[in-house]
């Protein structure tokens, strides 16, 4: 497979194709601190991050990472602020089921908060992805 193009947006890709790009299975990918990719799912078959749509489709609400208790400032969720200031644009892929993925195009972070996520009783790191183009 060759890089991903804004043309392939929509694309039902494997896992191998996915991890090409995205070259582990935690939602976030980021390498010496830049964000290089992320997985979703929506919350449809990981309840621990509901990843959910804005008031357009062209927004998202993206949950950061960590499972269990409190989100902390960990490797991936810094990735994540520093796209922020950085606005690197990034792939993002969405599992359907088992080895299905679609490609979702590019998109960059523009915003995060640290919020207290009433379901869990935790805190997590929310960050707002805007669609590229």
């Amino acid at each position: 497979m060759t890089q991903l193009g804004p043309e392939d947006e929509g694309r039902i890709l494997t896992w191998n194709e996915v991890s090409e790009t995205h070259k582990t299975r935690n939602g976030i990918f980021q390498r010496n601190g830049e964000l290089v990719s992320l997985l979703t799912d929506f919350g449809k078959l990981t309840p621990y991050y509901p990843d959910f749509e804005g008031d357009s489709p062209d927004t998202i609400f993206y949950t950061g990472s960590g499972r269990r208790g409190d989100q902390k400032k960990d490797i991936r969720n810094r990735a994540l602020i520093a796209a922020v200031h950085s606005g690197v644009s990034v792939p993002l892929f969405c599992k359907l089921g088992v080895n299905r993925w679609e490609f979702k195009g590019f998109w960059r972070v523009v915003d995060s908060e640290y919020v207290f996520e009433e379901k869990r009783e935790r805190m997590v790191w929310r960050f707002v992805l805007r669609k590229v183009g």
